[in-house]
């Protein structure tokens, strides 16, 4: 992936089952099934942004946010 792409994020921990999807907006969902405890909700929200847009984990970084439901994802390039 060229470049980089920054996605803005709203995460529901705890869901049922963990999914993705974009929204009207242009911001995307997230539904996880990891609590947001001890950083497991962003592991998570990082391994399923990574799988969707085909990346490495390593190039999926959670720019802002990172303790809130609203995060800044940047994925690709630094």
């Amino acid at each position: 992936m060229p470049g980089a792409l920054n996605i803005r994020v709203k995460v529901k921990p705890s869901a049922r089952e963990s999914s993705l999807e974009r929204l009207e907006d242009g911001s995307w969902r997230a539904r996880l099934t990891a609590p947001p405890v001890d950083g497991k909700a962003n592991a998570e929200l990082i391994a399923l942004v990574a799988e969707r847009f085909g990346v490495r984990k390593a190039d999926v970084e959670i720019r802002s946010g990172a303790s809130g439901r609203m995060k800044l994802v940047r994925i690709g390039a630094a």
